[in-house]
């Protein structure tokens, strides 16, 4: 992973705890945590939204947003205009989504993947660069502004 990278992370309660596990797993990133800060009950789209603010403003590099499926959190990241949220349940898939599409935030799915598995798609997600090519065409297209 590049040095001085820039995360910013959020979960809502369902993703809490793999939250403070991929937070300590990353040491050699500055991570901006945008919460939730306790396993009580949450509405997902409070953390989502600035997480995917961060990252579409510049102020961080990459995203990751915890939730139990995360159809939620990537939906919720996904209305933002310069956002690409894949949501990633391996690793193949975490190479694809940062490769292929460019991605710039990682959605994990707390209650279908391990805590181990959450780290390597996650440091498999930091550290795959995008291809650029014929995917930046494609890339180039998914925006509706």
């Amino acid at each position: 992973m590049k040095q001085g990278l820039k995360i910013a992370i959020g979960s809502d309660h369902a993703g809490f705890d793999y939250k403070q596990i991929l937070t300590e797993a990353l040491p050699d990133a500055e991570i901006k945590d945008f919460g939730t800060y306790s396993p009580d009950s949450v509405d997902y789209p409070d953390f989502a939204h600035p997480v995917a603010d961060a990252v579409e403003s510049g102020e961080c590099d990459l995203g990751i947003l915890i939730c139990g499926a995360a159809n939620g959190v990537a939906i919720t990241a996904n209305k933002h205009q310069g956002i690409r949220a894949a949501i990633c349940w391996k690793e193949e898939i975490a190479v694809l989504a940062r490769s292929h599409n460019n991605a710039n935030i990682v959605c994990i799915p707390a209650r279908f993947v391990t805590p181990e598995e959450a780290k390597a798609i996650v440091t498999t997600f930091l550290n795959t660069e995008f291809e650029g090519g014929r995917h930046a065409t494609r890339v180039g297209k998914i925006a509706c502004a």
